[in-house]
């Protein structure tokens, strides 16, 4: 795991220029890589490559990048890791195409791969997360390239006469005059979701490269569009008309063989490597098939609240205990989350508003003590169908459909008021929640449900509801503009697609890399943590999309399969409870601890300074939440974490202008 950035010039560059800047680019993104730091330039093409380098594989000068080929036509930056480099590497043994390596990177293999088929070539046959900039030098192009899913960012834009890429917009702001103006439709897209979606970026001018593109570039103002190499559409329509016929405990063997040989895979390193552990199903999995390849124990950690409404350390340390792990517990305070609000513009260098940054981040920050690379559980909601909504929204839009719209609507009314009546934490239906199966996060969006069964004219209309933080955005903004679209399902699949796997892969291609890989990512990363998800490798999803859905989705329970393989590993009775996650207190902080920050960040001042919100319309939302007449606590972090972003970035930007 790495950070990259580079720049291509339509000026040229002097080559003291040249190093200076791009290396200041990687300076700013050098908690991606501590381990240090590589330059390479061409100053007659004006292009100029860097790397911060976080060494996993080959720790050794060899790995070093940016990285040549052995005939000196490719370049390259790589931020990732290919976890079947080993097999490529036979592979090309096997063709007469191998170089003579010089170390044992996955680097390395991927040049050679390069050279050998071609980028697109190479890309078919890689499983990993990654991406990279690839300068030919023969050619005079540049090849930009992202993984499937997206668990690496990968930012690319033009700016005071030059191509800039990075890991992170802060690699891209750091080149002198960045003169990107913030992309108000990006901002309309925020509050409507809680994150920018792919591929627009909080800048008009910066895009984020999709999950399974490239882009090819034949000079530095060339804008051509993004190809596709990979497609999760294409993977989840080929899977639904390619079902898997056998019988379901073929299917569980099956999916645990493949499971196994992914882990096993991932747990390839240089360095001491672990496992995040919550004690739910997906973590607990992954630690189950880590400890079944490892001929020692596996570490795993977790971490818990001092508060046990929110504490699930307990679930965790008895999986440990089960499967024999060397585990490790961290006891957090509420302090400590609490302590990280207003690091999170600077570590999220684009503004996310998802409501658990602060656990992951201290999660992240206390494992790196111990290890270099944690396995985690991410994906397996969006791919093995683990959210609730799969669940409630089908059942949700066959009542609301067969009734007229004014009955939907008042319909809705009774809903939105049960959120109302339980406002306070300790409050019945809160416990109920648990009762039932729920987590307690249910009862804090029983108005979103509420409105979005009267406002929904189609099933889609009412996902897009059910994930809108503001159904309206403009209803807090000071001048309405359009939204920034995001990526989307063709029509092909929203008629193909059944509801419950329509919704799984638009969540795939959405939210999983717009919000929660985001959050993975620059958490793990401000703590030069690499983590590695499983869930995500390609084997693991082609497979799952070619499973029916009813190994997947039974009734009122997601993850049908992989609890029951996990089953075969870890008693029920340990891991069958309410799914929690990492939700955080958001509406009692507001009113109690978070208040005096919130309140400045959203004073009449500092609405001004920012110049995007409705100040009246804000104070009204603020108002109401400390009187509890609601509980806006989801919608106003989202309108804070823009706020503090749009100072920070502000005042940097004032900064560097000083300098000049």
């Amino acid at each position: 795991m790495c950070g990259i950035a580079g720049i291509w010039s339509t000026r040229g560059l002097l080559n003291s220029d040249s190093r200076r800047i791009v290396g200041s680019m990687a300076d700013a993104i050098a908690h991606r890589g501590p381990d240090g730091c590589g330059l390479w330039t061409d100053n007659e093409n004006g292009v100029a490559l860097a790397h911060r380098r976080l060494a996993i594989l080959d720790l050794s000068p060899a790995g070093d990048q940016p990285m040549q080929d052995i005939s000196g036509r490719f370049v390259i930056v790589f931020n990732g890791e290919i976890y079947n480099h080993l097999d490529l590497r036979r592979s090309l043994d096997d063709e007469g195409a191998a170089p003579a390596w010089r170390g044992h990177s996955d680097t390395e293999t991927l040049l050679a791969a390069i050279m050998a088929w071609g980028v697109k070539g190479a890309l078919e046959r890689v499983c990993g997360m990654f991406a990279f900039a690839l300068w030919d030098r023969f050619a005079r192009t540049l090849t930009l390239a992202r993984d499937r899913l997206g668990e690496k960012p990968l930012y690319y834009g033009w700016s005071n006469g030059a191509l800039l890429f990075g890991s992170e917009l802060e690699a891209l702001t750091a080149y002198p005059g960045f003169d990107n103006a913030i992309d108000r439709e990006a901002i309309a897209a925020f509050l409507r979701f809680s994150y920018v979606p792919e591929p627009a970026t909080i800048f008009r001018r910066v895009r984020k490269l999709p999950p399974g593109h490239l882009v090819l570039l034949m000079s530095a103002s060339d804008e051509p569009a993004p190809q596709a190499y990979w497609s999760l559409e294409a993977v989840a329509l080929e899977g639904s008309d390619k079902r898997l016929e056998d019988d379901y405990s073929v299917l569980c063997d099956q999916v645990e063989s493949c499971l196994k040989e992914v882990v096993a895979s991932q747990m390839l390193s240089d360095v001491p490597l672990g496992c995040f552990l919550s004690g739910g199903i997906d973590s607990s999995l992954v630690a189950a098939l880590m400890q079944g390849v490892s001929r020692q124990k596996i570490r795993t950690f977790t971490m818990g609240f001092d508060d046990q409404r929110f504490n699930e350390a307990d679930y965790a340390r008895q999986v440990a205990a089960h499967l024999g792990t060397d585990h490790t517990e961290f006891i957090v305070t509420e302090a400590d989350a609490l302590s990280l609000a207003s690091d999170l513009p600077k570590i999220y260098d684009e503004p996310c508003a998802d409501p658990s940054p602060s656990p992951t981040i201290l999660l992240s920050r206390l494992t790196r003590q111990h290890v270099t690379v944690a396995l985690s559980g991410d994906g397996g909601d969006e791919v093995f169908g683990g959210y609730n909504r799969y669940t409630f929204a089908p059942d949700l839009w066959r009542v609301a459909a067969a009734m007229p719209k004014v009955g939907r609507r008042v319909a809705g009314h009774p809903i939105t008021a049960l959120q109302a009546a339980a406002i306070n934490e300790r409050s019945l239906l809160r416990s109920s929640a648990g009762h039932l199966g729920l987590p307690v996060t249910t009862i804090d969006k029983l108005s979103k449900f509420g409105g979005a069964i009267g406002r929904a004219e189609d099933f889609k209309g009412l996902y897009r509801e059910i994930v809108s933080t503001f159904p309206d955005p403009s209803a807090v903004l000071l001048e309405p503009v359009a939204e920034a679209q995001g990526a989307h399902l063709s029509s092909a699949a929203d008629m193909l697609l059944g509801h419950e796997e329509w919704m799984m892969a638009t969540d795939a291609v959405t939210y999983l890399p717009g919000d929660i890989l985001v959050k993975v990512d620059r958490a793990a990363m401000s703590a030069s943590l690499e983590t590695r998800a499983p869930f995500l490798d390609r084997r693991v999803v082609e497979l799952a999309w070619r499973l029916p859905l009813a190994a997947k989705i039974r009734g009122r329970t997601g993850k049908r399969i992989l609890r029951d393989i996990l089953y075969r590993h870890v008693p029920r009775n340990l891991v069958e409870r309410p799914k929690q996650g990492f939700a955080i207190p958001l509406d009692r902080w507001l009113r109690g601890d978070l208040r005096d920050w919130a309140e400045n960040l959203l004073s009449t001042k500092q609405i001004a300074a920012t110049g995007v919100f409705d100040a009246r319309k804000v104070e009204a939302l603020w108002r109401d939440h400390q009187s509890k007449k609601d509980n806006a606590g989801w919608r106003l972090w989202t309108i804070l974490m823009m706020q503090s972003w749009l100072l920070r970035y502000n005042s940097a930007r004032s900064a560097r202008e000083g300098v000049r």
